[in-house]
């Protein structure tokens, strides 16, 4: 390796140090309680299974395996958000090094997307989306590994079906890259016959379909719940022929926002907006599958069915733009002048910690304003006070019930609702239920009591 080429590893490991480092400290610091998506995940995490009633698992195992380790300190929450960041960064520098055979072109690949709102003012909240994005950053780089060899290795093949199977079972929008990388080879194999069809590619496929079986069991034992949830999301029901352009629109041009700051750094970078499509770029072909297409069919879903597209779904699918536009322009990029560049990615990575710490202290009716530690303890010594066995259950919703669960010292297992499971239920175990405060107090066979406007029932053993 040559000492340039170490030094520019150098940076990259810098840069990702201090992303890791910034935006785990900042959170830490600014919030007084999680955010809503992470206690949501620890909430299930709590009570493990192959799904849930809005998500499949994966967003929920990562957080539980972060609790069985920390237990309830919120830093580690934030920490493992930015490991997530990590090896998605981690994995588009080397897939662009690679890509461009140019370490300096694959760092600033890397560097335009911390301009990207996803990448940095978000990441805190670790959800389904911050779940999505290791596993699609390594979906695509052991795809391209395939797509660029002229032998097909069982390693990747098998590779691309694991990781493409967790980032489903993470959130099932990652059909959308998947769907794009097969319209991709199908496109070269049938139409274009430019490869032959390998049956190794079917290695993929059985593995993707394998780790996905108990799910799917799970899906078909809960009447589809998670699908049904998904399409809610979406207004699908409620939609009018109106909605087929005006949510597109909204799609397409919230798309544009989001990108300024990095559409700013590329101008910055290139300072001539210009290029040339060739469609029979192989390298070209692979980065628009991987980059538009699947905007593309985004962009389709919501103009066929009328729905609205969410703007946080979008958080995996520009990963890799800054591989996309430093390939379009690399013609015009002088290695000598990228002072205005360098100045331009500074300014924003200082910027959104500062305005993500500004917003969190100034505003006090956050999610993350919440005293969730605080009522867990009043709960802790009542229940103290009244009962001796432990709090194995609590049933309630995500927030309320699910922020008892993460602060309470005996860590009850979260239910949404116990019917047709009390027989399941260790009757030996203490329960407490969060809910309307009018229908609980009429209902409560036991110890009852009102926090923050939550109406909590407690039910144990005497003492």
């Amino acid at each position: 390796m040559t000492n340039n080429n170490r030094n520019i590893n150098n940076i990259f490991y810098i840069f990702v140090t201090s992303h890791l480092i910034f935006w785990t400290l900042v959170p830490s610091i600014a919030n007084h309680n999680l955010p809503l998506d992470t206690i949501e995940a620890l909430a299930w995490g709590s009570n493990l299974d192959w799904g849930f009633n809005k998500h499949p698992p994966m967003s929920a195992f990562f957080p539980e395996v972060f609790y069985q380790i920390f237990g309830s300190q919120d830093w580690s929450y934030y920490l493992l958000s930015q490991i997530f960041m990590l090896i998605s960064f981690f994995y588009v520098f080397k897939f662009s090094k690679e890509f461009f055979n140019n370490n300096l072109l694959g760092l600033i690949s890397v560097l335009l997307i911390e301009a990207i709102y996803f990448y940095n003012f978000t990441t805190p909240e670790f959800n389904v989306n911050v779940c999505q994005l290791p596993f699609w950053s390594l979906t695509v780089y052991f795809s391209w590994k395939i797509y660029n060899s002229k032998e097909v290795k069982f390693s990747d093949c098998f590779l691309v079906g694991l990781f493409a199977a967790f980032g489903f079972l993470s959130k099932y929008l990652f059909v959308y890259l998947l769907a794009s990388i097969d319209l991709l080879f199908i496109y070269l194999i049938y139409i274009k016959k430019d490869r032959k069809f390998d049956f190794k590619y079917l290695i993929t496929l059985e593995v993707f379909l394998i780790i996905l079986v108990p799910h799917l069991i799970w899906l078909n034992n809960n009447e589809f719940i998670t699908i049904t949830y998904g399409l809610a999301r979406t207004g699908l029901e409620q939609s009018n022929l109106i909605d087929h352009v005006k949510f597109p629109l909204i799609f397409l041009l919230k798309q544009v926002l989001l990108l300024i700051p990095f559409l700013i750094l590329v101008w910055l970078l290139v300072k001539k907006i210009k290029f040339k499509l060739k469609f029979k770029d192989k390298k070209l072909l692979f980065l628009l599958a991987i980059n538009i297409l699947p905007i593309i069919l985004m962009f389709l879903t919501s103009v066929v069915t009328g729905s609205k597209v969410r703007t946080m779904w979008m958080t995996p699918f520009y990963l890799f733009f800054g591989t996309l536009f430093v390939y379009l322009f690399q013609a015009q990029i002088n290695i000598k002048k990228l002072k205005p560049f360098v100045v331009g990615f500074i300014f924003f990575f200082f910027l959104s910690p500062i305005l993500y710490s500004f917003v969190s202290i100034s505003k006090d009716n956050k999610r993350t304003d919440y005293p969730g530690k605080e009522i867990a303890d009043l709960v802790d010594r009542r229940w103290a006070e009244n009962f001796s066995n432990e709090i194995i259950y609590i049933v309630g919703d995500e927030w309320h019930a699910g922020n008892l669960s993460y602060h309470l010292s005996d860590r009850p297992k979260w239910f949404l609702s116990i019917d047709g499971k009390v027989d399941k239920l260790d009757p030996s175990g203490g329960l407490i239920y969060v809910g309307n405060p009018e229908i609980l107090k009429n209902l409560c066979p036991g110890e009852f009591g009102k926090i923050a406007k939550q109406g909590i029932c407690m039910i144990g053993l005497r003492k």
